[in-house]
């Protein structure tokens, strides 16, 4: 069994021995419905028009994703090589950061309406400030006797940044990128949830109107395996990029 094999077949048993647990325990103690559903009761709630839902989550996490990061990313140049704009402008996205999302999702809604605008700008503003810090602290994170010698050779900015700081920063902005994944599909859940007629934000909102909790469960794990594909894809760019760093598998 090759050793890709076996990784694969940990969380697999992980989450089927949870599923087992889940089904006996809701037998075992016969736990209502509406309160917490089997995995079977849950897998027979699922119904067709949640793929379409899961695709337009999906759609406008991607987008909110791929806007802060590039955004973020950005800006942390810009912070690097000018100092008061960063002390000028740091303060304010930490103020951004700090302000809760739920609140700024209606305003987004009577600025840009009920359609994927407001989820993806949702999406974007949870996202950007994990790339913003953490590209920061890699583009900073250069060892001094490795810029001395790109000062010494008359290394301009923009070589220093490509050949220096840029392979530097990588392993910081991958763990930025792991952490927005799932921030991502928060953003445009929470945006349906205020004012959307699709989406899986729009199916749990729905469901816990009407007391279906299967329905409600199906909507949720589907959310989590976005956020899953996502994070599997960014960890498997990840190796293709920074092959260099060493495994903590020792």
């Amino acid at each position: 069994m090759t050793a890709k094999l076996k990784d694969s077949l940990y969380p697999l048993g992980f989450g089927l021995g949870f599923l087992v647990l889940w089904e006996l325990a809701v037998r075992l103690f016969s736990i209502p419905v509406y309160l917490l559903p089997a995995p079977t009761a849950v897998l027979s709630a699922v119904e067709a028009s949640l793929g379409s839902h899961m695709l337009v989550t999906l759609m406008e996490s991607l987008a909110g994703f791929m806007l802060a990061n590039i955004l973020g990313f950005i800006t942390a140049i810009i912070f690097v090589h000018s100092k008061p704009i960063e002390k000028g402008a740091f303060p304010l996205a930490i103020a951004l950061k700090t302000t809760p999302l739920v609140a700024l999702a209606p305003l987004l809604v009577v600025w840009l309406g009920t359609g994927y605008s407001s989820k993806v700008v949702a999406s974007t503003l949870i996202c950007f400030f994990p790339i913003l810090v953490n590209s920061v602290k890699g583009l900073k994170a250069i060892e001094y006797e490795a810029w001395e010698l790109f000062s010494t050779y008359k290394g301009t900015k923009w070589e220093i940044f490509w050949k220096l700081r840029l392979p530097t920063s990588l392993p910081y902005i991958f763990s930025a990128l792991k952490i927005s994944t799932s921030l991502a599909i928060v953003g445009a859940i929470v945006g349906e949830f205020v004012g959307a007629n699709k989406g899986l934000g729009y199916v749990v909102l729905v469901s816990s109107y009407h007391m279906d909790t299967p329905v409600m469960f199906s909507a949720i794990i589907a959310s989590a395996a976005c956020g899953l594909l996502l994070f599997w894809c960014i960890g498997l760019l990840e190796k293709k990029v920074i092959f260099w760093t060493r495994s903590d598998d020792l």
